[in-house]
């Protein structure tokens, strides 16, 4: 792996320590992480300033279920891949928002670095990889379209 991070990643977590764990893992993984947020605010500001690749965005925030409206913009917007996270697999919302797949809470560094690893080949080469253990791949990816469309 190359010295310098290749992807640029925002987490959108609402519980500190879990953003403190995934940024660290983040970092090992060889990503940039460029701005945590516990909120939907939070999340636009890092997402205007920073333009990152990739945001990990937890469903239900401090300021509701969000993490679906912010997924949709972050997609929109800045063209950036999402996955989300979530400890209640029944509030992914239906097509995911755009985006890539959801990772179910609790979940350990092995299952993100593969998911950072998913995201980062779908990101730099628009290719779906194989699907990580513990990542539940978005209806739109399993037929995904020639250009693959939504980014």
């Amino acid at each position: 792996m190359s010295d310098l991070p290749d992807l640029r990643v925002m987490i959108v977590e609402d519980q500190a320590l879990l953003a403190m764990e995934l940024e660290l893992v983040l970092g090992e993984s060889g990503c940039d992480v460029i701005g945590c947020a516990m909120d939907k605010a939070g999340a636009f500001a890092i997402a205007e300033r920073e333009r990152p690749d990739l945001a990990l965005i937890d469903v239900n925030l401090l300021d509701g279920m969000t993490g679906p409206q912010i997924a949709q913009r972050i997609v929109g917007e800045y063209g950036a891949a999402v996955v989300f996270l979530t400890a209640n697999p029944e509030q992914i919302p239906d097509g995911f928002a755009g985006a890539l797949g959801a990772v179910s809470k609790p979940f350990d560094e092995q299952t993100i670095r593969a998911v950072v690893g998913f995201a980062r080949q779908f990101i730099l080469h628009r290719t779906v990889g194989e699907t990580p253990r513990r990542f539940r791949l978005a209806p739109w990816l399993t037929t995904p379209p020639d250009d693959i469309a939504p980014h």
